[in-house]
């Protein structure tokens, strides 16, 4: 009965994981708190791994989704196509330098001194507020970037850079470089795109890392728990990111700007007064 009480737990955490890691509304924020509900019986340690790995599921949904587009040795593309699929990567690792550096460089320093629900509920509110901000001021403006041919270099280092405050807890990947693509005038749908592609690599050498440090001594348990959020991490990923980016179609990042302003006043007032 334990077991399958875990197991339901872990169930959980990848639903909330599929759904918070794409739409900018902050994984952190929610696990955070969720956290506090839905305790794993698990080691500290295996947690703190379990976490950021199970983002692997999530972002295996991406590549499924986007495979055509990112794939560039697809038979049924032109001889252009294929060297624009490559230009587009170049321009993935180029913006994902400068997270990847950082991330490296203070990660730890970051899981130690920023994971705070003072921290993580100030992100979220500000974010918020800037989502909203922003897009009452897109309302009478025109993007300059809406397809990935028009974004250069120079516009993906920007998101890039735009990425790397997602490393402080409550910020959200995704709600970083969207946010930072429409400032610079990228689209919508481009800004989430180029989000996504982006978390690729960043994933995979942070999973990789954690794993490194968690050292792959699994228990047979343990395995399980993994493997079964990953699943459900990435099943969820697909209707979310398929979700997103049709409604993105027709709406804007207004709703998601109050949403988390909302959950950072209520991040903030459970642990002031309850915890």
């Amino acid at each position: 009965m334990g077991f399958i009480i875990e197991i339901i737990k872990v169930i959980i955490l990848g639903v909330i994981e599929g759904i918070t890691e794409w739409l900018p509304i902050s994984s952190t924020g929610h696990l955070i708190l969720v956290d506090e509900f839905i305790k794993l019986q698990v080691s500290q340690e295996f947690k703190n791994m379990f976490k950021v790995v199970i983002q692997l599921g999530a972002i295996l949904a991406v590549v499924v989704i986007f495979f055509p587009k990112l794939w560039p040795f697809s038979r049924n593309k032109t001889a252009k196509q294929r060297r624009d699929t490559i230009t587009l990567w170049l321009k993935v690792i180029v913006g994902c330098i400068p997270a990847g550096l950082v991330g490296v460089l203070f990660n730890d320093w970051v899981d130690e001194h920023l994971q705070t629900p003072v921290i993580v509920s100030a992100a979220l509110i500000i974010y918020g507020v800037l989502f909203i901000i922003i897009e009452k001021r897109n309302e009478n403006r025109t993007f300059r970037v809406n397809k990935f041919s028009q974004l250069s270099y120079p516009y993906a280092i920007a998101i890039g850079l735009f990425q790397v405050l997602s490393l402080i807890p409550g910020t959200s990947r995704s709600g970083a470089t969207i946010l930072g693509g429409m400032l610079l005038g990228v689209s919508r749908a481009v800004s989430a795109e180029f989000s996504f592609f982006m978390s690729i690599p960043i994933m995979f050498g942070a999973s990789f890392i954690k794993l490194i440090k968690f050292g792959f001594s699994f228990t047979p348990v343990e395995l399980i728990y993994l493997l079964t959020g990953m699943v459900v991490a990435f099943i969820v990923s697909i209707m979310a990111i398929k979700f997103l980016m049709n409604y993105i179609k027709r709406n804007d990042f207004k709703i998601f700007g109050y949403y988390r302003i909302i959950l950072g006043f209520i991040v903030l007032a459970y642990f002031t007064f309850v915890s």
